[in-house]
């Protein structure tokens, strides 16, 4: 295939990719681009050649909700015609360099302003293991977890782009033969492997979306790390869920990569039995083959993977999901976001977190430096990837990373 630019060979962002996110430089605002190898074409710059029929100022917004809500006939045309023009020795495109910028030269931004938060609890195999750490290794699974997708509403004040680093939270942890609580930074602080969705429609008070009807909403996907402090987590949790334990964080990948980038990975999802209700039925395949990694890098020492999973081991699907979260008339916004809930296989090493991956701490995950981790240390850098490859075909999320920080 040629190209009027040069595409490392294995770059996330290859032709068949084309995911948005917003980036500034030094003499360029933020504002839209798109990654393609190792550059970032930049759409407002691209705009003033007058290439596009609709009101192009959405590429000068610090976020992509404007153009996203221009809709999908809009945005996929958008990203047809930016493939079309990279193979084209006489496009728009070819011989000007000034559309493009380096990534490495660029700062990337928040990619949407993000209204709502909701997280889901939606693999079983995590969900699994959580039950037989915390309740009953025979009956890990609650009564409910395998007839909906069970899930919570986050704060979305505190989702922050990749690069931004998070200080160590603190709160209230009950120490183990206490009966009495203290305060201080927690010890458990935990990464959770996740994925994103980013809602492209918006709907009205009393209005759901059926799973047949779910992926117009769904513009794309992002890389999420979902922050935990599992012991403030431990305390606070009952009757009503986590609190101060999730709400200090949770990072996002800049580039949003859409679903129609990741159409040629779709594969069947597990088995789900017992049947599920109505209006949680749905048909083809809904699951993504899209292979995910964790890394954690000490302080003055080299990366650590400790987990590689999949998000095509996914119980529940984005498509059930949606259709669950919106059944009683929730209204969603354009730029929500909705957290997969952790992702883990089958096999220890593809655990999505820290809790499961030492076992509440039983067994410690050894670093390059000789040093080992429960959780989560001052210092380290935790980074997660995320890419799909079929046919000669990838498409990538390039990274989510952010260091811990002291608490202050």
């Amino acid at each position: 295939m040629k190209m009027i630019i040069n595409i490392p060979e294995n770059s996330d962002f290859s032709i068949h990719n084309i995911p948005f996110g917003i980036f500034s430089t030094a003499d360029r605002s933020p504002r839209a681009g798109v990654a393609i190898g190792e550059l970032i074409l930049d759409l407002a710059a691209l705009a003033e050649l007058d290439v596009f029929e609709f009101n192009t100022a959405v590429f000068e917004k610090d976020t992509l909700n404007d153009f996203i809500s221009l809709g999908k006939q809009i945005t996929k045309k958008v990203r047809k015609d930016i493939q079309v023009w990279l193979q084209d020795d006489n496009s728009i495109l070819a011989g000007k360099p000034e559309l493009f910028v380096k990534q490495v030269e660029a700062e990337m931004h928040m990619p949407v302003t993000i209204g709502d938060y909701t997280d889901f609890y939606s693999s079983i195999e995590h969900a699994t293991n959580v039950g037989k750490m915390f309740r009953d290794p025979e009956n890990a699974l609650l009564p409910n977890w395998k007839h909906i997708p069970v899930g919570y509403h986050g704060r979305a004040s505190s989702i922050v782009v990749s690069g931004v680093p998070v200080h160590r939270p603190k709160g209230q942890t009950i120490p183990n033969d206490s009966k009495q609580p203290v305060f201080g930074p927690s010890q458990r602080v935990d990464f959770e492997l996740e994925m994103g969705f980013i809602t492209g429609k918006n709907t009205k008070l009393g209005e759901s979306i059926s799973t047949e009807e779910a992926d117009n909403y769904i513009f794309g996907l992002v890389l999420l790390n979902d922050w935990s402090a599992r012991d403030i987590q431990k305390w606070e949790y009952v009757p009503l869920g986590p609190f101060l334990a999730k709400n200090f964080a949770s990072h996002i990948s800049p580039w949003i990569v859409t679903l129609e980038a990741l159409e040629p990975f779709k594969v069947s999802g597990p088995e789900q039995k017992p049947e599920v209700l109505p209006y949680l039925k749905y048909q083809g395949e809904k699951n993504y083959d899209i292979h995910l990694e964790v890394g954690i890098t000490p302080e003055q020492s080299e990366e650590q993977t400790v987990c590689r999973s999949n998000f095509k081991y996914m119980y529940w699907n984005m498509e059930q999901q949606l259709a669950h979260h919106t059944v009683n008339g929730c209204n969603i916004n354009v730029g929500d976001l909705y957290g997969s809930g952790t992702i883990s296989g089958k096999d220890e090493k593809s655990y999505g977190s820290m809790l499961e991956l030492a076992w509440m701490g039983t067994k410690p995950v050894k670093m390059k430096d000789g040093t080992e981790r429960k959780f989560i240390n001052d210092g380290d850098t935790v980074t997660m990837r995320g890419f799909a490859e079929k046919d000669g075909k990838r498409v990538g999320f390039g990274e989510v990373s952010a260091k811990i920080l002291p608490a202050k």
